[in-house]
């Protein structure tokens, strides 16, 4: 097989969670622009206007609303997505996710309960029937988005490390039971990126100084960062990549 077929995702079908915005939607872009069809599943009305216009500009891309923490509406969306793909899928990116900040001696714990929902339960939830369908197919790709804080604990923020450290270890199960079956499951961790879940930070002059000292890529990442990460782990050229975490963060752990 040619190296540049190794890549090619052309037909292939996608589920993105949370792609609407930030590096969710910077994922679905990569995929719908590599050829694959794809599914944007979001909890508003804005993952059909977002869908609409990529197919304004010619590509397969169709948008769901959906509560991903919610059983009965994520079950609907994920069986009329499968619809819309005659019945089978090829990828899975689980990048729906939230964030809170409080100190953890004051961490209201019904916003936990919200953030483990969405960013763990939600995703494991969705591997969980896109699983279903992609053993049964022999084959298929999952990406779940993980963190940095999946390493480390983070600052205010116990909630959402807690579950991006989880993220990390649902996929590491996951492989031990469906590698041998043709599914792969990985994680793509993100460094600190200039999205809207970043907004706090990005407007503390020192938390901002503090952080992109240490990034020795100088800058604060961007959702076209993860495109090629995304592309590689979903493609043929990662079929023997299994349970990596793989840091999209300008070096910064390394420093």
């Amino acid at each position: 097989m040619k190296v540049v077929d190794l890549f090619d995702i052309k037909s292939r079908k996608a589920i993105v969670t949370g792609g609407t915005r930030g590096l969710g939607r910077g994922m679905a872009e990569a995929l719908l622009d590599a050829g694959a069809e794809v599914v944007i599943l979001g909890a508003s009305d804005r993952a059909l206007a977002v869908a609409d216009e990529y197919r304004d500009k010619g590509l397969a891309c169709h948008g769901l609303v959906a509560d991903v923490t919610d059983a009965g509406q994520r079950e609907a969306a994920f069986d009329q997505a499968l619809g819309l793909f005659g019945g089978r899928l090829d990828v899975l990116v689980n990048a729906a996710g939230i964030q809170r900040r409080h100190p953890s001696e004051t961490f209201p714990l019904d916003e936990w309960r919200e953030v483990l929902e969405v960013n763990l339960t939600a995703t494991f939830a969705m591997c969980q029937l896109a699983g279903r369908v992609m053993l049964a197919q022999g084959s298929g790709k999952i990406v779940n988005i993980a963190s940095l804080l999946s390493m480390f604990g983070g600052f205010t923020v116990p909630a959402y490390a807690a579950s991006k450290g989880g993220v990390v270890q649902v996929t590491k199960a996951l492989v031990n039971e469906w590698a041998g079956r043709g599914v792969n499951v990985n994680a793509i961790a993100p460094g600190y990126m200039a999205t809207e879940m970043n907004t706090a930070l990005l407007a503390d002059p020192g938390r901002n100084a503090e952080i992109s000292a240490r990034i020795p890529a100088h800058r604060w990442g961007t959702p076209d960062d993860m495109k090629g990460p995304l592309l590689f782990l979903v493609s043929r050229a990662s079929d023997y990549v299994n349970g990596a975490v793989l840091p999209v963060d300008g070096g910064y752990l390394g420093r």
